[in-house]
């Protein structure tokens, strides 16, 4: 008996001591487990993040670019961090039920843990080893992978992250209430596409706000959310749509949704709005562009510019002094001291654009240049040798500037670097290949030599078109090419061209400054003048047989664009008074000579300067300079800046008033009278076509009461022109532009440009000063008597 008594009493003790044993184990496991945890949050065992970086995670939201009238633009922002933010309250209802049913149907009553799915991922995933039994992380660890948990390289790896997304997840929970949880991982989850966050992904799938999305659009985009690359509606449609269905019938489950709605929709097809986010295209490509490089410029200095770039560092310091936009970024710091950044800051910038004029000014680009002119330049240029060139360009000329584009070539840096000998590259440069050019119709596959395609591209002409308020400066319509994906140089603001007889109206304002009237009167003659170097000049005229020997008015000289008018009145003037009020009219180009024939517009100036320095016509002498932007925003809607126009006066408003009589009759009696005749254009309106020698630039400028607009034509450089006048005249190559845009915007009564506005000048102004014109006619003061 005692026997058994031993053996039950040491069977006692070993049960004990083997209870005992376990539970001091299992205490070793649970305080190993709290030591590895409170370890991960101290950070002693991998990276946890510090408190700050909690409070505000590292998120690099795009720059947006707002229209006048409320509309997108574009964005600015890294490669593959496209985000704009997002609220939680700009988010559809179906875009919060459909990620909640999916991935974390308790999401509302959880710390960061979902310990029932978490035990059912270890029982199911890691111990029966079924491989559809459902993850274990909750939308917050989700997003702590998101935020701070770099690619695992391996399953070690992959495990001891684990741990570190719970702890963080449960800190997250402690800083942020769950409708910022779910905006943060929202925003943070790249759909593809170069659509970081939800609504940049809403805009290019659906072409929607996120607020705005359908329930089966916002379950497509919560169903990318377990794989955006396995379920990428681009490319797998139908596989996106089954998962779509899943992500409904969750909702189902959730009750977020009836059986009546879920059978409805689930038959539906997916149907994408596919834009593509670049910031090569869209709306407004070159303005946004000209933004850019405004807004990120640094302060000039002059060791950063070569000999030949004195002009741009003399334009680029002038405005860093005056321009509050020019250089922004580097000129304003955030409250942490760092210089704002457009990428990443997740700015709003409202600029003056009107996104509906900036459409009619692309489509009359479109419907003149791609509709019209381009093909007729492409007829005269057929079979010629020299094409794109003029016929009259030396055969040696023409070889030499192809080859120099053929050294200034992506593919000749390209194979010169791979050590390709000069043999070689010329071969390759003389061999067909299959390649896809540009059309105005689309992109067209065909196969020609890379020699070829060099060719081909400088066959199409190039524009520039800008349009202003002339009272408030703001911007309203900026074309700086036919298609900036293919043609990048800006001929807006950025390149220059001569300007041709647009410059007559700033020598016709200086007469009236010294007391000219329009309606004084000059021999319509040939002359020679001698310069100021001892050199005879003779200009020549358009029609020099019109009113030959005649008594014309200067109102008549500019009407008709006569040279040899003009050239006779700039005799009479000061042309080195003429550079420095040229200059006064805004125009930053400090090359310009001061001869005589600067009267017929040698001098090379922007699109963007002489609608500028126009506004002074429409608006009594005063010039306005172009205000591109009204205002810059934080994310959180802080206006960071707001901006002015800048103005000055040029002429007087008296000046101003004769000068109206004559640009007036250039359109109602002279070379601008297209505008009337062609497009119905019925506005009070004055304006100046220019063309230059041997139709190298085709300009138009023309001006109503409340909107300023000017246009260039022509073709790379100025070696690339229509041979005739006929079709290479500033009235045919850009006149059109204008009178379509025009069209389309009286057109649009939203707008608000009447036909019936007139200029206000005062009823007792007489344009020949204290005589009525019809008694200056019957009686004239010949300017000829005054100066022999």
């Amino acid at each position: 008996m005692c026997y058994f008594c031993e053996i039950r009493l040491t069977l006692e003790r070993m049960i004990r001591k083997t209870v005992i044993g376990l539970w001091i184990f299992f205490a070793i496991i649970v305080f190993a487990i709290a030591g590895v945890f409170m370890a991960i949050s101290k950070g002693w065992i991998g990276y946890m993040p510090l408190v700050e970086e909690l409070e505000n995670p590292s998120y690099k939201f795009a720059t947006e670019i707002y229209s006048e009238d409320g509309k997108v633009l574009g964005t600015w922002s890294f490669e593959k961090e496209n985000r704009v933010y997002t609220g939680y309250d700009e988010l559809s209802p179906y875009i919060v039920n459909a990620l909640i049913a999916t991935e974390d149907i308790r999401f509302a009553g959880h710390s960061g843990i979902d310990t029932k799915a978490l035990a059912r991922a270890v029982i199911k995933r890691g111990l029966l080893m079924q491989t559809k039994a459902g993850g274990g992380s909750t939308i917050t660890q989700q997003l702590s992978k998101l935020l701070f948990s770099p690619r695992a390289g391996s399953v070690v790896e992959r495990v001891l992250q684990k741990p570190i997304e719970w702890v963080i997840a449960v800190k997250l929970e402690r800083y942020y209430t769950k409708e910022e949880i779910l905006s943060l991982y929202l925003n943070k989850f790249d759909f593809l596409n170069n659509s970081v966050g939800i609504k940049t992904a809403s805009f290019t799938y659906f072409g929607a706000e996120p607020k705005d999305l359908k329930i089966e659009e916002a379950a497509t985009l919560i169903g990318m959310c377990k794989n955006p690359a396995l379920y990428n509606p681009l490319r797998f449609n139908e596989r996106s749509r089954g998962r779509r269905n899943v992500v409904l019938h969750q909702m189902l489950k959730a009750k977020y949704i009836t059986q009546q709605a879920y059978d409805s929709l689930k038959h539906l097809p997916l149907t994408l709005k596919y834009n593509r986010v670049d910031h090569k295209e869209g709306l407004a490509a070159y303005f946004r562009e000209y933004l850019r490089g405004v807004m990120t410029a640094q302060e000039p200095e002059k060791k950063n510019y070569r000999g030949w770039q004195q002009q741009k560092f003399y334009e680029d310091s002038l405005a860093w002094a005056a321009n509050p936009l020019y250089g922004w970024c580097a000129k304003n710091k955030k409250r942490d001291g760092s210089n704002y950044n457009i990428y990443t800051d997740g700015l709003k910038i409202y600029t003056t654009l009107n996104s509906h004029m900036q459409q009619y000014a692309e489509e009359a680009v479109t419907e003149h240049l791609g509709g019209y002119l381009q093909d007729r330049f492409f007829a005269e240029k057929a079979k010629r040798k020299t094409a794109p060139y003029s016929w009259n360009l030396p055969q040696a000329k023409v070889d030499e500037i192809l080859d120099r584009s053929i050294r200034q070539s992506d593919r000749y840096r390209s194979m010169k670097a791979s050590e390709a000998s000069e043999a070689a590259i010329k071969k390759a440069f003389h061999t067909p290949e299959p390649m896809s050019v540009y059309t105005w119709k689309g992109n067209k596959d065909t196969i020609m030599t890379p020699l070829d395609s060099i060719k081909y591209y400088k066959h199409f002409l190039r524009t520039g078109f800008m349009s202003m308020d002339p009272v408030t400066g703001h911007v309203k319509a900026y074309v700086g090419g036919p298609d900036y994906t293919y043609f990048q140089y800006d001929m807006a603001m950025v390149g220059r061209r001569q300007i041709g007889s647009t410059v007559k109206p700033f020598v016709y304002a200086l007469a009236m400054e010294n007391g000219y009237t329009p309606c004084d009167e000059i021999r319509k003659v040939e002359q020679t003048f001698i310069t100021e170097t001892g050199e005879p000049w003779s200009p020549r005229t358009a029609d020099p047989k019109k009113c030959y020997g005649e008594m014309v008015t200067l109102k008549w000289g500019l009407a008709n664009s006569d040279n040899w008018i003009t050239a006779n009145l700039m005799s009479r003037l000061n042309p080195y008074s003429l550079v420095r009020l040229i200059h006064n009219f805004g125009i930053l180009n400090q090359q310009i000579d001061p001869v005589l024939s600067l009267c017929l517009g040698p001098c090379e100036i922007s699109v963007g300067e002489m609608v500028s320095s126009y506004t002074a016509f429409a608006n009594k002498g005063i010039r306005v300079a172009p205000l591109f932007v009204t205002r810059i925003e934080d994310n959180e809607g802080n206006v960071l800046a707001a901006f002015a126009p800048q103005m000055e006066e040029v002429i007087s408003a008296l000046s101003t008033y004769k000068m109206l009589t004559m640009l007036r009759a250039v359109i109602n009696e002279g070379s601008g009278g297209r505008v009337r005749r062609n497009y119905g254009i019925t506005v009070d309106m004055g304006g100046k076509t220019g063309t230059t020698n041997y139709n190298a630039d085709g300009w138009f400028m023309g001006f109503t009461p409340s909107l300023v607009s000017g246009v260039w034509v022509g073709g790379e450089d100025p070696d690339i022109h229509f041979d005739t006048m006929a079709e290479g005249q500033g009235a045919s190559m850009a006149l059109p532009i204008w009178g379509l845009y025009m069209k389309k915007v009286f057109a649009d009564k939203t707008l608000g440009y009447e036909q019936t506005e007139t200029f206000q000048i005062p009823e007792d102004f007489r344009p020949c000063g204290d005589k009525e014109e019809e008694d200056r006619l019957v009686a004239p003061q010949k300017l000829d008597d005054l100066f022999n």
